[in-house]
């Protein structure tokens, strides 16, 4: 009789100098296009998880409730977190889900390490509480965790006010849970429409927000190469502007490029930003006419034909 080999779950992308993950460990990850869902592993599957905690307290209950579903009764789980980013608060989350806790620090972070109980407590609630739901104020379907989950964000708001009808074929770039997309579809000229979303909780959103047959949402890096298809009409949007919780200018600079690789010449890129962020250069270079078209509460509308 063969022993059942041991299986072992990475989640998110938990700093090496920090917790060691285990080899051969299945990467789950939102933010990696692909990956395995930690919302589909089979409970009582594996028998150790390695989890990156995310900073927001119900996005994070809900990965850590999960990881414990996914767990073998007495399974190992380790959860790190920097300390001013929910690190402080995993003792006190995991001894509530009936987990005795041994933790440890590490280069500002904290380290916990648990062995799923025989009666966990309390995990439907926290994954009831963390899972998609269709938001009443914004009559969209969202989930903690996403960007701007549960309010408009300004600058998307800003940048709908600011466009005119589009036409032809085109894509959102970063295209969030498809709130851009709504306004953009109202155009009856539009023909088609891409949206492209790294983070998989919102390219899912998406898909139920935005039920047109003119629209496509893919879950993918919009820094890809042949991620959208090319000589498009126009490109919407709202880049991001920071990569795991720091401020990174060249994350919307490449996503300048990208839209600038995809555009036809004479199409369009409308985009919202911070008004510090330095990307005035970089549109100079790529497009013959680049243009500010709105400027309100700390955000800048800009308006590009290359």
């Amino acid at each position: 009789m063969t022993d059942t080999p041991d299986t072992h779950a990475v989640y998110g992308a938990p700093p090496r100098e920090v917790v060691d993950a285990p080899a051969g460990a299945i990467r789950i990850s939102p933010l990696t296009p692909g990956s395995p869902l930690l919302e589909d592993l089979a409970p009582g599957s594996l028998d150790s998880v390695t989890l990156l905690a995310p900073p927001g307290t119900a996005e994070r209950r809900y990965a850590l409730a999960l990881a414990l579903r996914a767990l073998k009764d007495g399974g190992r789980l380790v959860a790190a977190a920097p300390k001013d980013k929910g690190g402080s608060r995993l003792r006190k989350e995991l001894e509530a889900f009936g987990c005795t806790v041994n933790e440890d620090s590490r280069r500002h972070h904290r380290i916990a390490t648990v062995r799923k109980p025989a009666a966990p407590v309390g995990l439907d609630a926290a994954i009831a509480e963390g899972a998609p739901r269709l938001h009443p104020g914004l009559g969209l379907w969202t989930q903690p965790g996403v960007f701007s989950w549960d309010r408009i964000d300004p600058g998307s708001a800003l940048l709908v006010k600011s466009l005119p009808p589009m036409a032809g074929k085109g894509a959102d770039l970063g295209a969030g849970i498809g709130y851009l997309a709504h306004t953009i579809l109202t155009s009856p000229k539009v023909e088609k429409l891409t949206l492209i979303e790294i983070d998989g909780r919102a390219a899912a959103a998406a898909t139920r927000n935005v039920a047109d047959p003119r629209a496509e949402v893919l879950w993918a890096d919009v820094r890809s190469s042949g991620v959208a298809p090319a000589s498009l009409d126009f490109v919407v949007m709202n880049p991001p502007f920071h990569d795991a919780g720091v401020e990174d200018k060249q994350l919307g600079q490449a996503f300048i490029r990208q839209a600038a690789a995809l555009l036809r010449k004479g199409g369009v890129l409308w985009l919202v930003a911070n008004r510090h962020l330095p990307y005035e250069h970089v549109l100079g270079e790529l497009f013959r006419n680049v243009q500010p078209r709105a400027d309100a509460g700390g955000y800048k509308v800009i308006e590009a034909v290359k």
